[in-house]
């Protein structure tokens, strides 16, 4: 009798288990479709940009906007004959040096507040946070008033201190959550062996959260890349970024359009090519905090 009853009750179980999964697949379908909606959406603007650095001045601003106007190159041209190359440069320097000086002092602290809990390390999070809850307006003023009376006005180091200033909490709050993550097992193993603290964070904690190294400094580069305020109000000439290289192009005379979206285009690329070059180190970064 139970030969007989154990294949009906296997064969009932399977359109149940068919029945069930049904639902669940299209919810699946569901939130892929919406997920797809939403990334066009957000990227619409993007290739609406690129679009517009293909097209002429007039029309670039013709109104309804003319999707389907001649193509030309006349937008790069411009941008590439108004010597772009200082700006970027300057970016570049400011981008990278602060995202450096981030990463030596993040790690540490990160590694205090993780690894080798402080008193109240909570609070120590929370005092990190509180600093970007100013406002960057608020401390324009004294920040522009010392920089001319120590003479570091037009300077891309003043620029490099103030974003190592401006991206370390958020580098600290980032790294002590990847290392949160790291076995205690592996650091006690190393101190036996007679590692110091520089030994034990650049050669056995490093190397297991490089991912979310990777992360956090493609965070920082990017963010440090297109500050425009601080370069705004305390750059000139001499160390003007490539986002106030972008306001030339809105001039009393008009906004040009065409020429401002090529520009705008040929400075986005570092970016996006770091983000290429870098994408699974950034997913696997992302992604090693988010489960504890």
């Amino acid at each position: 009798m139970t030969q007989l009853t154990a294949p009906t009750a296997k064969s009932t179980s399977r359109p149940a288990l068919a029945k069930a999964a049904k639902p669940r697949s299209l919810k699946n379908a569901a939130l892929a479709l919406v997920a797809w909606l939403g990334g066009l959406v957000l990227f619409l603007p993007v290739a609406w940009m690129v679009l517009t650095s293909f097209h002429s001045e007039p029309d670039a601003a013709s109104n309804p906007p003319a999707i389907t106007a001649p193509l030309t190159l006349d937008g790069y041209r411009e941008f590439f004959d108004s010597e772009p190359w200082p700006p970027l440069i300057n970016s570049m320097t400011a981008s990278l040096a602060s995202t450096l000086l981030v990463l030596l002092l993040a790690l540490p602290a990160a590694y205090a507040l993780a690894i080798r809990p402080v008193k109240a390390w909570r609070d120590a999070l929370f005092f990190f946070l509180s600093t970007k809850m100013l406002p960057i307006v608020a401390g324009l003023l004294p920040i522009y008033l010392f920089a001319r009376n120590v003479g570091m006005l037009d300077n891309v180091w003043l620029l490099v201190l103030l974003y190592t200033s401006m991206n370390l909490p958020i580098a600290v709050w980032m790294l002590q959550s990847f290392l949160a993550e790291v076995p205690v097992s592996v650091i006690e193993a190393a101190q036996l062996d007679g590692a110091r603290l520089p030994v034990v964070l650049g050669r056995v904690i490093a190397p297991i959260v490089l991912p979310g190294i990777a992360a956090t400094a493609l965070i920082c580069f990017i963010f440090s890349w297109n500050e425009l305020l601080f370069a705004r109000v305390l750059t000139g000439v001499v160390a003007e970024t490539a986002p106030v290289f972008l306001t030339r192009f809105i001039t009393s005379q008009g906004l040009f359009l065409a020429q401002l979206s090529a520009a705008a285009v040929a400075i986005s690329l570092p970016v996006l090519a770091a983000g290429f070059a870098a994408q699974d180190k950034l997913v696997q970064g992302l992604s090693l905090g988010a489960v504890k």
